[in-house]
């Protein structure tokens, strides 16, 4: 037995598992098999060219993408299995896209305590409290009275992930979350997502940025034609990769 009580042998499951997950539409396969998982507290930052099917991946993570065929686990639980409340589920995961997503009509404060309120049910007081810390946590105290418009991208994109981080995930999702960015705007959201990975949130990270994944990832997976080409620590990946298709990409990137 260990110090906690469980035995020597236990394991806990992984944040995210996916054993044989395929995605079509009509004859086109987008995923051809794959398997992957993120253990509890990792960031593993998920590259490819463009259609290689890595933000399908990430979409299906969390079902906003129907698999066609295979199991996804979120700490141990198939979401694929009907009698899963997704609902609870995804509300362990929180998901930061490309575009930011804001209510344009809403206030910035106002935007971090909908889902609260609606989701969880937290009273204003409580939401508003969260909200606030979590807008000090991406540098954006000064900001919750402003509406979206009013805001650069890289504002609006903080502001995204503040909200995320207001529904108190487990894990969270980014799907290339810089690349709507204008280049001089992208450090400000890499420096948040820094601060989270050293804080021990698990995350996948669809991304370009290469920089960001060999000084934070823990993993890093090269994806092509959906499947998983090649995968491992980012350092190893991106300065000796072992596979012809992993190289013709990075010598094209780096």
């Amino acid at each position: 037995m260990t110090a906690s009580g469980l035995p020597q042998s236990y394991s806990p499951a992984p944040a995210i598992e996916v054993r044989g997950l395929h995605k079509h539409y009509g004859r086109h396969e987008v995923l051809k098999g794959i398997d992957f998982h993120v253990d509890s507290g990792q960031v593993v930052c998920v590259i490819g060219p463009s259609g290689s099917g890595k933000s399908t991946l990430l979409r299906c993570v969390n079902r906003l993408e129907e698999p066609s065929a295979g199991e996804i686990l979120i700490e141990g639980v198939d979401i694929c299995d009907r009698r899963t409340d997704l609902d609870e589920v995804r509300s362990r995961i929180g998901m930061v896209f490309q575009q930011f997503n804001l209510f344009p009509h809403l206030t910035v404060l106002k935007n971090l305590t909908l889902a609260q309120r609606s989701v969880h049910g937290r009273g204003k007081d409580e939401a508003v409290e969260i909200a606030r810390r979590n807008l000090a946590k991406v540098g954006l105290a000064e900001k919750e009275s402003a509406y979206p418009a009013h805001l650069s991208g890289g504002q609006q994109q903080r502001v995204a992930i503040a909200r995320a981080l207001s529904m108190n995930p487990d894990m969270m999702l980014f799907d290339e979350p810089t690349s709507a960015l204008d280049p001089e705007l992208v450090g400000d959201v890499l420096e948040v997502m820094k601060d989270l990975a050293q804080e021990g949130m698990t995350m996948m990270v669809v991304t370009h940025e290469m920089g960001f994944a060999r000084e934070v990832g823990d993993k890093l997976v090269f994806m092509d034609g959906g499947v998983v080409v090649e995968e491992g620590r980012p350092v190893d990946v991106l300065s000796n990769p072992q596979h012809e298709r992993t190289q013709s990409f990075l010598s094209k990137v780096l």
